[in-house]
């Protein structure tokens, strides 16, 4: 693996770490965050003294952090409980991961680790691993990638409505309830700027590269975009620094930002689009357009995503309110299709100069990990321009599934996952069985229920 994706030379991290203390003499503490096959951020505190001794020998975390289920519950299934007796790993510091919560009193920083067996190995299941490994791939083959994540997310109120269900929030600056579709609304955006205002200052405080901020399809949904990276790694990293970013200024304004896939019956769910292009050994774009059309390597490409995308559905929608999001005629895809300056197909091409063309993976859910969701577009990427497919004509309008075109369901998903070469070449041997583990298990919690609608309809019925 490179220097990316395995621990950093010793001498540089530490004087990264110097260097940030220096800088930070304010900073009394900081958050130790590993991610986990979820994209939920665990770990813990430690105190200032505690981070040069990490940067110089790494630090213990469990194993069995990243076999946790949704619920923070031990799946012992996935091999990294009981079985090996709970043991630790190695968690070393991510470079260029120390960045300040610029909206934490007293103030705190961040460093973001990764887990490492203790004998330097890469910890397979640690899903970061899995993206620098497709990263390293296409990187000997001479292509690297250049990617950015689209956050689509809303901003909900604190407080539920009467019914429990969650509700819009309302407007700092006017202390009304967002209602109706005010899409592209730039009023809405102006009687939210004390927050507007908050997360542009804390990105660029983190060095994130956070750019549009717009109103979507729904009252309280909004997104943001990240400006492309070249090197897929940073721009995941970029998304999840991101929805941790918008959480904590959320509450500190008295909403809550909610990164579920579909949090309302009836309105727009939230995706997470991954873009994506691939420079050459000279720095080339290799997806610029060609002769006046589409480059081949594009093309194959977009072949690769489509032949691989029923076998991926788990990792772009991995839980259950996922599949709420996929419908006909919305802006969630239901068919493995493509198009050019088309937003009702799975891979799109967009609009813009020849020389910048990319492509956008648009199946996967805001509620997905990006360090998977890289990973599975990278290797499908990689399929494509092996076996130098075409994809075939291009949608032009919206693309009608099939009745067996994709998974129905999150069951069917799961076993499409548990039967695929692809995605275990993909993600690993023992990412692909963990992840299979913990998306079992999260099926079994759903089935074993009994719902409130249940109730209602059988329960004084059959």
């Amino acid at each position: 693996m490179s220097a990316s994706s395995t621990r950093p030379a010793q001498a540089a991290n530490i004087a990264e770490a110097e260097a940030f203390l220096a800088d930070h003499p304010e900073i009394g503490a900081f958050d130790l965050v590993l991610i986990d096959i979820n994209g939920i951020a665990r770990g813990k505190i430690i105190r200032r003294e505690e981070l040069l001794p990490l940067f110089r020998g790494g630090r213990h975390l469990p194993g069995s952090i990243l076999g946790l289920d949704v619920t923070g519950e031990d799946v012992e299934e996935t091999g990294l409980v009981w079985s090996d007796g709970d043991a630790d790993r190695r968690a070393w510091p991510i470079a260029g991961s120390l960045v300040p919560l610029p909206w934490t009193s007293p103030p705190r920083g961040e460093v973001r680790v990764s887990l490492f067996e203790l004998d330097g190995s890469a910890m397979a299941a640690d899903p970061r691993h899995a993206l620098a490994a497709q990263q390293d791939l296409l990187q000997a083959e001479g292509r690297q990638p250049v990617a950015a994540f689209e956050l689509e997310f809303y901003l909900l109120d604190r407080e539920a409505a009467a019914d429990g269900r969650p509700q819009p929030l309302r407007m700092p600056l006017t202390g009304e309830r967002l209602s109706g579709i005010h899409v592209y609304s730039v009023d809405e955006l102006d009687r939210l700027e004390p927050f507007v205002d908050a997360v542009y200052r804390a990105a660029e405080a983190q060095a994130l590269p956070v750019q549009t901020l717009i109103s979507e399809y729904a009252p309280g949904q909004f997104e943001l975009t990240l400006r492309h990276r070249e090197d897929a790694l940073r721009a995941a990293d970029d998304l999840i620094m991101l929805k941790r970013l918008l959480r904590a200024l959320a509450v500190r304004h008295g909403m809550k930002a909610c990164f579920m896939a579909k949090p309302f019956a009836g309105r727009a769910g939230s995706g997470m689009h991954a873009h994506a292009s691939l420079a050459g050994r000279d720095g080339a774009n290799l997806f610029a357009d060609r002769d006046g059309a589409l480059a081949p390597a594009l093309r194959h490409a977009i072949a690769g995503l489509l032949e691989t995308m029923t076998e991926s559905m788990l990792v772009f929608a991995p839980h259950l309110n996922s599949w709420r999001r996929f419908a006909a005629q919305s802006y969630a895809p239901t068919a493995p299709s493509w198009g050019v300056n088309n937003r009702a197909v799975a891979v799109r091409v967009p609009a813009g100069s020849p020389e910048g063309r990319h492509l956008e993976q648009r199946a996967a859910g805001v509620d997905a990990n990006p360090y998977l969701v890289g990973a599975v577009v990278l290797a499908g990427i990689r399929r494509g321009l092996a076996a130098q497919r075409d994809p075939g004509p291009p949608a032009t309008a919206y693309a009608s599934a099939a009745d067996d075109a994709l998974p129905a369901d999150w069951r069917s998903a799961i076993k499409a996952a548990a039967g695929s070469t692809f995605l275990k070449e993909a993600l690993g041997e023992r990412l692909h069985h963990v992840l299979l583990a913990l998306k079992r298990a999260e099926y079994r919690r759903f089935a074993a229920d009994i719902t409130a609608l249940e109730l209602q309809l059988y329960g004084e019925v059959v």
